[in-house]
């Protein structure tokens, strides 16, 4: 006749003694309180694996953390897997992994993996420029958040201060890129949703603001204001050379010895340097050839054309255009993306064919299809469009000593 086991009552197991040897008292349904001879007292639950039918102990706590009833709650819940075939040692074993990597995986550190795949898509510089957006305004208050525990609230209550001050457009971005790195954890299953999806709506809509730039009839006053600057040569030189190849600031600053070919007359942007991270070809005029002649004694045994000024090794900082524009009085005025705009309406007002001004300015196409069939570059198009522009800025710097004047005495000028 099998052996009844009556359950276990509070009062044994509150008074269950040390013996010299380790001992269980047992409950029933493979439930026991096991006594070591340490004097701790540790609920245990003894069952058949699902198929193997191995026998296994699981461990469920200590008495008295765990009480005898929150015991029989957990042998329970044990015994409703295991008639579903579920291992339940094995499946509280993958729910901790689980836990522990939801708790490990903090904003921060799935921004790293986000970024390092967000990188791919968009220029060096607009990365580093995107990652430190995001230490400044997002991570010292969330980036220690498990990314499973972040909420709009919480996300919002950060970003509040930034709209009080008026920095709608920073907030926009914020928005913008704290959701994809949500949807990259979503994606990779780190999160089942995405509660950020509207937080944008929170906030005013910025009011878009196209970058300071001047008229055009301005160009001949900014170049005699550049010839007159107090700064050093090689930042005139990198400010005339955005000029004439229309490029963004980060592509004019880092431009290398080695993309230029002055056989073929041409300057090779490699993808990884470009916004949209496809290479681009800049057709060189005789003015900038001047320029590169002029900055060649400074730089050329270097590997980048406009060198930092404290460290050689390394281009000129992206931002130091801007800071020159600024001492010459253009505040607010006009930054260097501006001068991309300047070249744009001359060359548009001129009739240029706006897919020749577009492939120059390095814009992608927002038609896919199109995108997808004009496989053009219109490079003898532009080399001629560049020439004329070259020589519309060379005509308005006359008498006020532009760098890429062509005549032979321009090195005269320059100190």
């Amino acid at each position: 006749m099998a052996r009844t086991t009556l359950p276990l009552t509070n009062t044994q197991v509150k008074n269950s003694k040390v013996k010299d040897k380790e001992y269980s008292l047992a409950d029933g349904g493979g439930l026991a309180l096991r006594i070591k001879t340490n004097g701790s007292r540790l609920w245990i639950f003894n069952y058949s694996r699902p198929f193997t039918k191995n026998r296994a102990n699981m461990s469920f706590g200590m008495y008295p953390s765990l009480s005898l009833a929150d015991a029989r709650k957990a042998a329970e819940a044990a015994r409703q897997l295991l008639a579903k075939d579920i291992d339940p040692k094995q499946d509280k074993d993958e729910k901790d992994q689980q836990a522990t990597l939801a708790n490990q995986s903090t904003l921060k550190a799935v921004a790293q993996e986000w970024i390092k795949v967000k990188a791919t898509k968009v220029s060096e510089d607009h990365a580093e420029d995107i990652w430190r957006s995001l230490e400044i305004h997002l991570f010292p208050k969330l980036g220690k958040m498990p990314i499973h525990k972040m909420t709009a609230p919480k996300t919002i209550a950060v970003l509040k201060p930034l709209a009080a001050k008026g920095s709608l457009e920073t907030v926009k971005r914020q928005c913008q890129r704290v959701n994809e790195i949500m949807v990259f954890a979503l994606n990779i299953g780190l999160i089942l949703s995405n509660p950020l999806a509207g937080i944008k709506e929170s906030f005013m809509v910025p009011q878009k603001e196209n970058l300071p730039t001047i008229p055009i009839e301005e160009l001949p006053q900014l170049m005699k204001d550049l010839s007159q600057a107090n700064i050093k040569l090689v930042t005139r030189c990198l400010v005339e050379w955005q000029l004439h190849t229309m490029v963004r600031p980060s592509e004019a600053a880092g431009a290398r010895w080695d993309e230029i070919d002055r056989d073929a007359e041409v300057w090779h942007i490699p993808a990884e340097r470009m916004k949209k991270k496809r290479p681009h070809t800049v057709p060189l005029t005789p003015q900038m050839i001047a320029l590169l002649d002029l900055v060649a004694p400074i730089s050329s045994h270097r590997e980048h054309i406009f060198p930092g000024d404290r460290n050689p090794r390394s281009s000129i900082n992206k931002q130091t255009a801007n800071m020159a524009l600024k001492r010459m009085g253009y505040g607010g005025k006009l930054v260097a993306h501006g001068l991309r705009s300047i070249a744009s309406t001359v060359l548009n007002e001129h009739q240029f064919s706006a897919d020749v001004i577009e492939f120059a300015l390095a814009h992608v196409d927002g038609n896919q299809t199109r995108r997808d069939y004009n496989k053009a570059e219109y490079l003898e198009q532009r080399r001629i469009m560049m020439r004329w522009w070259s020589d519309y800025i060379e005509a308005a710097a006359m008498g006020n000593m532009g760098l890429a004047q062509k005549s032979s005495n321009v090195l005269q000028y320059r100190s």
